[in-house]
C-alpha cells in the first residue's frame, strides 16, 4: 500500500482481517473472476492468450485451495487478496491486470448475492422435502382423529393429517420467501466499483448472463451499498426456522409420558447420563432451541445496515457471519427435520381417547341452538352453562338428563345426544380448509400440486 509507511498495528489487522470467515467465498470469487476476465477480454484489456493464462491460473487456484491441509498465510487480508496473491503465484504479474473494471466494494457485493442465490434455492430444495414428508404422513393419517388445542387447552377435535398439513403450508410460505430473496439476489452489482461504477465499458449484461444473474443494477451507488438480498435471506430463513420451531416444541410435547402421541425414532433421540430409562427427543428440542439464533442473525445485519450512510462502509464486512450462520442453521434443521418425520410414530388409541373428551363438542352445541334460532351470544352463554352444570354434577355432558337439559333452554332436545357423537365434530367442518374428510381431500390434492410446483422450480433454477 504505497498511501502508507506504517505496517497496521497487529491489534488493528485482526479486528480488520476477515478471511477467518470470508474463505468461503472462494468459488464464488472464483467464477466471478472469470466472468469478469472475459468481460475484459471484450474491452481490450486483455488478450485472448492472457485470457486462458488467467483462467487456467484461477482453475489453479480453485485446486489448490481444495487442497488438504491448505492454509491461508497471515498477510491475506480478504478471500479477495487471497486469491489475487494465489493467482500470482501461479501465473505471475499477469494476475495484476484482473483488478483492473472493478472493487472489492462490487466484487464482494457480488460473491454474496451468489452464496444467497445458491443457498435461497438449497432451502427451497429442503424445504420441499419437509413438505414431501409432511404430505405422506398427512395421508397416512387423514382419518385419526386428535384434540386440537387453543392456549394447550384442548379445543376442538380435528384430524391428524389435517395438523400435520398446517406445518405443510407453512413450509410452502417459506419457499416463497426464499424465492424472493433468490430473485432479489438476482441482480448483479457487479461494474458498480467502487461507488460511481467503472472507466470500462464492460458489457455488464453479458457478464451477468455468464454468472446467471437475471438483472445488472441500475445504480452503481445503491449496487455498491446493496445488502436487501443478504436481509430478505435472513429474514426468510428467521421464519422458516420459527416455524420448525413450532413443529418441534409440539413434538416434544406429544412424545411426552403426558400426552403420548408419538414417539421418534431412537436415530432422532438421546438418553440420560444418569437415568436409565429415558428417550429424550434432543432432535426435536433442538429445532426449538436453534430459532432464536438465527432470528439474531438478522437482527445482526439489520442493525449494521441501520443509518449505514452511503456507499461502503467497513461495517458491512459484518454481513457474512450472520448469514453463514444462519444458511448452516436453516439447512441443518430442514434436513434434520425431514430425518426426524420419517420415523415419527404415533399413538392412534391415546390420539382418539383425547379427542373424545365431550367437552370438545361445546361448540357443536352452540351451533345447533343457532339453527333453531337462538342468537350466537346467547347460545354461548348456554353452553357455558351446560359445561358448568356438568363439571360441578361429576358427570360427562352426555349424561345430563333431559330435564336438566331444560334448565338451560327450551330448544335442547334429543338433537343434543345426537350432536355428541364423536364423527359428527368431526364431519361438521366441511367448510373449505376445514378439518372434514371431504375438504381435507381437496386440501391433499392442493399440496401434491404445491409440492410439484416446488419441484419444477428447483428443476428449473438448476437446470
Amino acid at each position: 500500500m504505497s498511501r502508507f509507511r506504517k505496517d497496521p498495528d497487529p491489534r488493528f489487522w485482526r479486528l480488520n482481517r476477515s478471511i477467518e470467515f470470508d474463505w468461503r467465498l472462494a468459488p464464488y470469487d472464483i467464477d466471478q473472476s472469470q466472468a469478469h476476465a472475459r468481460g475484459l477480454l471484450e474491452v481490450g484489456v486483455l488478450s485472448e492468450e492472457e485470457l486462458e493464462r488467467i483462467d487456467a491460473g484461477l482453475e489453479q487456484v480453485r485446486a489448490r485451495m481444495a487442497e488438504p491441509g491448505f492454509e491461508f498465510v497471515d498477510a491475506d487480508e480478504d478471500i479477495h487478496m487471497a486469491v489475487e496473491r494465489l493467482l500470482g503465484e501461479a501465473i505471475g504479474p499477469l494476475a495484476g491486470k484482473l483488478p483492473t473494471g472493478r472493487s472489492r466494494n462490487d466484487q464482494v457485493a457480488t460473491d454474496v448475492a451468489m452464496v444467497v442465490q445458491a443457498h435461497s434455492l438449497r432451502a427451497i430444495e429442503l424445504a420441499g422435502a419437509t413438505m414431501e414428508r409432511l404430505l405422506g404422513l398427512a395421508e397416512r393419517h387423514r382419518d385419526w382423529p386428535m384434540p386440537g388445542y387453543t392456549h394447550l387447552q384442548r379445543a376442538q377435535p380435528v384430524y391428524l393429517g389435517h395438523h400435520l398439513l398446517a406445518y405443510f403450508w407453512m413450509l410452502a410460505r417459506d419457499v416463497l420467501r426464499f424465492q424472493f430473496a433468490l430473485d432479489s439476489a438476482s441482480v448483479m452489482p457487479l461494474g458498480s466499483g467502487a461507488l460511481a461504477g467503472v472507466n470500462w465499458e464492460i458489457d455488464r449484461r453479458a457478464v451477468a448472463d455468464d454468472l446467471g444473474f437475471e438483472h445488472v443494477s441500475a445504480n452503481s451507488i445503491d449496487g455498491a451499498s446493496n445488502r436487501d438480498f443478504v436481509l430478505d435471506y435472513l429474514a426468510a430463513a428467521s421464519a422458516c426456522s420459527m416455524h420448525l420451531s413450532r413443529l418441534g416444541s409440539e413434538i416434544v410435547l406429544w412424545s411426552s409420558s403426558e400426552f403420548g402421541f408419538c414417539e421418534l425414532d431412537e436415530s432422532f433421540s438421546s438418553g440420560s447420563s444418569i437415568m436409565p430409562q429415558k428417550k429424550n427427543p434432543d432432535s426435536a428440542e433442538l429445532l426449538r432451541a436453534k430459532s432464536p439464533r438465527v432470528a439474531a442473525d438478522y437482527a445482526a445485519v439489520i442493525g449494521m445496515m441501520h443509518a449505514l450512510p452511503l456507499t461502503y462502509g467497513k461495517d458491512m464486512q459484518e454481513d457474512k457471519e450472520p448469514l453463514f450462520d444462519a444458511i448452516d442453521t436453516v439447512e441443518l434443521c430442514l434436513d434434520a427435520t425431514g430425518g426426524m418425520l420419517a420415523g415419527i410414530e404415533f399413538d392412534r388409541e391415546r390420539l382418539e381417547a383425547a379427542s373424545g373428551d365431550e367437552m370438545l363438542a361445546a361448540t357443536e352445541i352452540a351451533d345447533l341452538l343457532v339453527r333453531k334460532g337462538v342468537p350466537f351470544r346467547e347460545a354461548h352463554g348456554i353452553v357455558g352453562g351446560l359445561v358448568r352444570d356438568a363439571i360441578e354434577r361429576g358427570r360427562s355432558l352426555s349424561e345430563l338428563t333431559p330435564e336438566e337439559l331444560r334448565e338451560r333452554s327450551e330448544h335442547l332436545d334429543e338433537a343434543f345426544y345426537e350432536v355428541l357423537r364423536r364423527e359428527s365434530w368431526l364431519e361438521s367442518k366441511r367448510i373449505e380448509g376445514g378439518t372434514g374428510s371431504e375438504a381435507l381431500t381437496d386440501q391433499v390434492e392442493l399440496a401434491h400440486a404445491t409440492l410439484a410446483a416446488v419441484r419444477a422450480r428447483v428443476l428449473e433454477e438448476r437446470s
